[in-house]
């Protein structure tokens, strides 16, 4: 399956965006699926995960209670609300998808997006 982000951007402190990541094929429906993020300088990191059913869902500790993961099945589109955003969060944010594995770990991911640039401003 072929994945395609968008939806990064210029945003103030604070602001929202919402990211999105369409696939290829139906396939996506049997993918879980998950966002990294990779800043300047820094390792790959994971941000939030969620199961091809759309449930359960997994967000890392950093981003917890600000960004959302969700998923629609029907349109081949995962999605990651971001609200409350901060200057440490601006990075190349990529969406990826798993058959299986653990969901925190990018070596678990099969295929990967190309990525797609926050850059939050103070």
């Amino acid at each position: 399956v072929q994945l395609q982000a968008y939806g990064g951007g210029l945003v103030q402190v604070g602001g929202s965006l919402r990211l999105s990541c369409a696939a290829s094929d139906r396939t996506f429906s049997w993918q879980h699926m998950g966002w990294f993020r990779q800043a300047p300088g820094k390792e790959r990191e994971f941000v939030a995960a969620v199961r091809w059913r759309g449930s359960p869902t997994y967000h890392a500790n950093s981003v917890r209670g600000r960004f959302s993961i969700s998923r629609d099945n029907a349109r081949n589109t995962a999605y990651l609300q971001m609200n409350s955003l901060k200057p440490e969060d601006t990075a190349i944010y990529y969406c990826a998808a798993s058959s299986s594995g653990d969901w925190y770990k990018p070596e678990s991911y099969d295929y990967w997006g190309q990525g797609t640039l926050v850059t939050v401003s103070s």
